[in-house]
């Protein structure tokens, strides 16, 4: 019997792309056993399709997919949904790990994985982009910093005007920046505050994380350079 200890904080649904059935087939059952509602897609064309027109509140995405691998449907889904995404992968080079958050991606988990260790990386990443103002120190719902302004209210960012698209592991990190601007945080205060301390995770992905973000700001705003790397400490986010 399967125990069901790890149980969604909410009644949530779960995308499953994976073309390998009893791959597919394991993780629906341990996600169901956790209160999920499961939907499944074999392919990379339908996991995409199935992303955008049945809005889950969670993607589990492997890499390796028949017509369309999980890393162009990953890119598809991000330029016009912020679901969190967890990139399901045989690849044990940590560059091509990586490759996944570079393009929007939540998280990462390895095969052969522990089912039950899925389900609480699945919960830990649905817990952490369910963002609200109230989990940010903030008094106003619309904080501004130069030319960047932030709405918890709408959950939108805008520079000089114009919203740019994030995640919502960036959108986090972001607000989190925000809160503590002007100070030097270290990768392990962003993992507490951010990840959470459920995360497993390396500081690399912290790093990317930040450099994707750096990156969308900076691309919106070149003279934008807020975000500052303190080499051997950590961030810092100075206005």
């Amino acid at each position: 019997m399967i125990s069901t200890e790890l149980h969604s904080d909410i009644e949530s649904t779960a995308l499953v792309v994976e073309d390998d059935k009893s791959v597919s087939q394991l993780i629906r059952l341990y996600l169901s056993q956790a209160g999920f509602q499961v939907l499944t897609a074999e392919d990379g064309p339908t996991g995409l399709k199935m992303a955008l027109e049945n809005t889950p509140d969670i993607v589990l995405l492997d890499i390796n997919l028949p017509l369309m691998d999980g890393i162009e449907v990953c890119k598809n889904v991000r330029k016009e949904s912020e679901v969190p995404i967890i990139m399901v992968t045989a690849r044990v080079e940590e560059d091509d790990r990586l490759v996944g958050l570079d393009i929007g991606a939540d998280d990462y988990v390895l095969k052969p994985f522990s089912p039950r260790e899925l389900v609480a990386r699945v919960n830990a990443v649905i817990r952490r982009t369910a963002t609200s103002k109230v989990n940010y120190k903030v008094e106003d719902s619309q904080v501004s910093a130069g030319d960047l302004a932030i709405d918890f209210d709408r959950h939108t960012v805008t520079i000089l005007g114009t919203e740019i698209e994030l995640t919502p592991t960036e959108y986090r990190l972001l607000a989190y920046f925000i809160e503590v601007k002007g100070r030097t945080v270290s990768r392990d205060q962003i993992i507490e505050n951010v990840f959470g301390y459920d995360f497993s995770g390396y500081d690399r992905t912290v790093d990317t994380h930040v450099s994707n973000l750096r990156k969308k700001l900076e691309s919106a705003n070149p003279d934008m350079q807020h975000l500052k790397t303190m080499y051997g400490v950590g961030y810092r986010f100075d206005v």
